[in-house]
């Protein structure tokens, strides 16, 4: 009586390129994540974008940020100086 567990070479040849295309696609996954200088440049991309606009002049929000924290930084100096 033949087992009912038992696969065809088609079936296991079928199985054998899924696990071989979910292999290679965690490959990739890993590789995208080992690719530091890759991620590095995709984070400054974001970065620049959300600190830009689209005409690629700073955000005003973004310049008043940088404003404050100049102004803070002059203002602990002299604090310093002072002391």
């Amino acid at each position: 009586m033949p087992d009912p567990n038992r696969k065809s070479p088609e079936e296991l040849e079928a199985e054998i390129a899924v696990q071989r295309a979910r292999l290679a696609e965690d490959v990739d996954q890993l590789t995208a994540k080992l690719d530091v200088k890759s991620r590095a440049r995709r984070q400054v991309a974001r970065l620049k974008d959300a600190a830009t606009t689209p005409a690629g002049s700073p955000r005003p929000e973004v310049l008043a940020a940088a404003g404050s924290l100049v102004a803070i930084a002059i203002v602990l100096m002299v604090w310093r100086a002072r002391r």
